[in-house]
């Protein structure tokens, strides 16, 4: 395709989502890779400066387990969820907080645009209650894990946003949260993201990921478009399985909840955000109603 038809097909988008809310989920492998997240800052700039409202979430996992070794405390996960202890919640609040976040930020500042970084607790952005002790099977044995200082989000208050988006920053917003006794939680940065979508009345949710989107069992082919039945079916049948369980959960929530489409797509691809967004064909998956 030559040059000029590439814009010519991103002209429809970019007028349709001028003004539009998006917000960007990042994690995997771009968390951890300069380059990738290099890439993928850039582009989040590009629909700054193409008129979209950008708020990004970011993650942080595989971060918080290396700083937590490096310190000479051990990670336990139980049934592949985090204890977190107060010792974990410091150590992920300088990971997230401190580094990533802050990292984030000096990366849209290098692209000529402003961002401000903050966490949940900021402005009572999230607020969260602990998370009741969950049921997890380990082995062939079910047991009852209290999680410690992980949090599930019950109200977002979105005006802190809505402050930084009206003077033309972007949020970067790090998943720590607050209860309503002033004790921050940790909180999933998937549901988080999420959440803000809805609070915000977002246009679109992206969830940047080390996979294609959604895929058949075999995974040798990704739906380029679902509906939510056409979701849930799937999850029902077992075609959609495993961790992309969780990933798809807050997209349909969202979209549930008002956010016009929610996609899942590979962010370590250079420039798929842009082609997903911007293109016909596109190259995750997008959830609609």
């Amino acid at each position: 395709m030559k040059r000029e038809d590439v814009l010519m097909e991103a002209l429809p988008y970019i007028q349709k989502f001028y003004g539009k809310t998006i917000v960007i989920k990042l994690g995997g492998h771009a968390m951890v890779d300069q380059h990738i997240l290099d890439t993928v800052i850039h582009d989040a700039v590009l629909l700054r400066y193409v008129g979209m409202k950008v708020v990004l979430v970011h993650g942080g996992g595989p971060e918080i387990t290396a700083k937590m070794e490096a310190m000479g405390k051990e990670p336990k996960f139980v049934g592949g969820l985090r204890i977190t202890d107060a010792e974990t919640l410091e150590i992920a609040q300088m990971v997230l907080v401190g580094k990533i976040n802050d990292g984030i930020v000096s990366l849209i500042a290098n692209c000529g645009t402003r961002a401000v970084g903050i966490s949940g607790n900021d402005g009572n952005l999230l607020i969260a209650r602990k998370m009741e002790p969950q049921r997890v099977k380990v082995g062939e044995v079910e047991q009852e894990v209290d999680l410690g200082q992980v949090g599930e989000i019950e109200e977002v208050d979105p005006e802190v946003l809505h402050c930084l988006l009206a003077q033309n920053y972007i949020p970067v917003v790090a998943p720590i949260a607050i209860d309503r006794q002033g004790r921050s939680l940790n909180i999933n940065a998937d549901t988080a993201a999420a959440e803000i979508a809805i609070a915000l009345g977002a246009f679109k949710l992206v969830n940047l990921t080390d996979v294609d989107g959604v895929m058949n069992a075999d995974r040798t082919v990704v739906y380029h478009r679902l509906t939510l039945t056409e979701a849930e079916a799937m999850i029902g049948a077992g075609v959609i399985a495993g961790g992309m369980i969780p990933k798809l959960d807050g997209c349909m929530k969202a979209v549930r909840n008002g956010v016009t489409s929610a996609h899942v797509v590979n962010g370590n691809k250079e420039h798929n955000l842009l082609l997903e967004l911007f293109t016909d064909q596109g190259v995750g998956t997008m959830l609609t109603l």
